[in-house]
């Protein structure tokens, strides 16, 4: 089979450029008709049968026939054994990511995660209440491809944050269990797991069953049936996103090894057909370069196809006219992820604003934040990273606001609330406020 992976070629200084962009970037997240209606039907039939509906759709969609619930759960003692059962690398390798991913959430929750409050001049008490959500739900997908990573990035902020509880789901279809993701469950601290996926395992997380405790709020990726389920019962649970396509965007001056950005576009490509991968270079000889390593390195991938088809129906080898305008296109796309591949990536850190993580350097390659570098690889897409931020502690916390006015702050506070609560028309607020007056 000859395979071609031909990234549409653009320039800056093309008339066309600005459509040819658009329709590039161009991604819809529209669910299908047929999808949402199924979803509402399985998650209303979850709410109102409990685990009997959540049994009944395991064994049609995934093929796992069980009598009762507690088959369907797996016990810490099965977790702790797919640790141990693993080859001595793999264990090693998933305690140190774990390890440097709980070190990094640890900083961010002395960062941004502590309460906090101060007195003013009349002695009354402000201030802030940093207090973890009492129990969260995870999905690792499963299937297709198991991610132990994603159990890692999902359940590790949320132990960090002071959840009490966490509960994983993980399709398991025709009953295969992936040692690497109940491993990862045993590292990551997760407090019951579930083989079961999909929109039925989302609504028992949502609404609870006999069995499935309910949740305060889901993370993780998963397919549109998860994601559609995720969205609906968003309201009932807090969600952390809707995740669309990944993406990885590379600015390039020129002076990394071509073959390495090739690999990198790559990286985001073979995960489906759907990703995209862009490169933004000054330098049109360099973006010919990474086309011939492309061409090169393709045959080598046992995904070929997939990142064949991402490449061509979504991938750009983009020609600007500076660095600078490369930085000022890149925060029109916010991706999810965005690799600085220069020799001075902290030259052009400063103008970047919008992007899930940023990898500065030729040598910080995304892979090593998929797994191990630390940061939280659970990322907004689709230039959703404009308002949005990686996974984190603070996902797994809520703030309460904490005031105590003392008697002399109600004399200064009160006649301001009288005003404003009487010009709202709101005589019981006014007459609260009133009442404290000396």
């Amino acid at each position: 089979m000859n395979l071609q992976a031909k990234p549409l070629r653009l320039s800056t200084d093309s008339p066309d450029f600005e459509a040819q962009f658009k329709a590039r970037l161009h991604w819809s997240a529209d669910t299908d008709a047929a999808i949402e209606q199924r979803v509402a039907e399985i998650l209303a039939d979850v709410q109102s049968r409990g685990d009997e509906a959540v049994m009944a759709y395991t064994a049609r969609f995934d093929r796992l026939d069980a009598k009762n619930m507690q088959a369907l759960e797996l016990g810490a003692d099965e977790l702790r054994a797919a640790f141990e059962s693993l080859p001595p690398a793999q264990r090693s390798a998933l305690e140190n990511a774990a390890q440097r991913v709980r070190s990094y959430h640890e900083a961010q929750k002395k960062a941004c995660g502590e309460s906090w409050s101060y007195r003013d001049a009349d002695g009354s008490l402000l201030g802030q209440k940093v207090t973890p959500l009492d129990r969260v739900g995870i999905y690792v997908p499963g299937g297709k491809a198991a991610y132990p990573s994603s159990v890692l990035m999902n359940a590790i902020p949320a132990h960090v944050a002071g959840v009490s509880e966490i509960i994983m789901v993980v399709p398991t279809p025709g009953g295969e269990r992936n040692p690497l993701v109940l491993a990862a469950a045993h590292v990551a601290g997760v407090s019951r797991a579930f083989t079961i996926g999909g929109a039925q395992a989302i609504g028992a997380l949502a609404y609870g069953t006999a069995t499935v405790p309910a949740v305060d709020k889901i993370t993780g990726p998963g397919n549109a049936y998860v994601a559609a389920a995720k969205r609906r019962v968003f309201g009932t649970v807090g969600i952390d996103m809707i995740a669309g396509p990944s993406e990885i965007l590379v600015l390039a001056d020129g002076t990394t090894p071509p073959d390495w950005v090739a690999m990198d576009l790559f990286s985001q490509a073979e995960h489906d057909e759907l990703a995209q991968s862009i490169l933004l270079c000054p330098e049109p000889a360099y973006i010919d370069r990474v086309q011939a390593e492309i061409d090169r390195l393709l045959p080598t991938m046992p995904r070929a196809e997939i990142i064949a088809a991402s490449l061509n129906g979504r991938g750009a080898l983009i020609h600007t006219r500076t660095m600078q305008e490369a930085c000022e296109i890149s925060n029109r796309i916010a991706p999810e992820h965005l690799e600085v591949s220069s020799n001075e990536p902290h030259r052009w850190e400063p103008l970047l604003r919008h992007a899930g993580a940023i990898f500065l350097g030729s040598y910080t390659s995304e892979s090593l934040g998929d797994y191990c570098a630390g940061p939280n690889h659970v990322l907004p897409t689709s230039g959703t990273a404009r308002f949005s931020s990686p996974l984190g502690v603070y996902d797994f916390q809520k703030r309460s606001s904490l005031i105590e006015v003392s008697a002399a702050g109600a004399q200064v506070l009160g006649p301001v609330a009288v005003i404003l609560a009487e010009g709202e028309g709101l005589q019981a607020h006014a007459e609260a406020a009133r009442l404290r007056l000396g």
